[in-house]
């Protein structure tokens, strides 16, 4: 986990081990989403109405991180299984796939090698899984929104973290995130590329996919 070349916060790199876990194909759409309003006459995020944003196959975008936790309460309550936000560790994990120590999902070669990188992503995310997963099965692991994570974000966690099952400081401002953005002058995101925002904040390229208790 981890990258010498990448940002201070990436560094040191440090073995890590997680267990076994489920991870969503796809960033969670407005779909799904509009499934979970509906339930629980919950209020719309940002932009829901927007034109650019408003497709029903598109990631919602938007959304806190705190309403991306009730958003994963209301699963588990509709299914019986405990869903939840993944860890960065077990988001970095995912992201990776069968790669170790790459730089992105697919290896080392650039964003710009990915078919049609140059007419993507142009005012908005594109619809989930128009293109080849990763791996491991993954649709826009990297790319298209922010996703949120479980952790509170601290820039010097991985001095200290545990080797298994890291789940973040105990305390902190800012949640972590991971992936890159429609809105980027980089779309994707290297696979150890970390981010944080309050976890209040309801930005337009901020989404999430859900992890799963097998």
């Amino acid at each position: 986990m981890g990258s010498e070349s990448g940002q201070d916060c990436e560094r040191p790199i440090h073995r890590v081990r997680v267990d076994a876990f489920l991870l969503a194909a796809t960033q969670v759409t407005n779909a799904q989403y509009a499934q979970f309003l509906h339930a629980t006459s919950s209020l719309p995020p940002p932009f829901w109405q927007a034109a650019e944003f408003s497709h029903p196959e598109q990631p919602v975008v938007a959304v806190s991180w705190n309403e991306a936790v009730r958003y994963c309460q209301w699963l588990s309550s509709e299914t019986g299984k405990r869903y939840r936000l993944p860890t960065e560790a077990e988001w970095e994990r995912a992201a990776r796939g069968t790669l170790e120590q790459r730089n992105f999902p697919w290896g080392d070669e650039p964003p710009q090698s990915l078919p049609d990188y140059a007419t993507r992503w142009q005012t908005g995310p594109e619809p989930v899984a128009r293109y080849a997963p990763s791996t491991f099965g993954l649709y826009d692991i990297a790319d298209n929104v922010h996703e949120w994570c479980s952790d509170w974000y601290a820039a010097n966690y991985y001095a200290v973290s545990p080797e298994r099952n890291p789940q973040g400081p105990d305390m902190g401002k800012r949640k972590a995130s991971r992936g890159g953005s429609w809105r980027h002058f980089i779309k994707v995101a290297r696979c150890s590329a970390r981010s944080s925002i309050p976890p209040e904040f309801q930005y337009a390229d901020y989404g999430f996919r859900v992890a799963c208790d097998p």
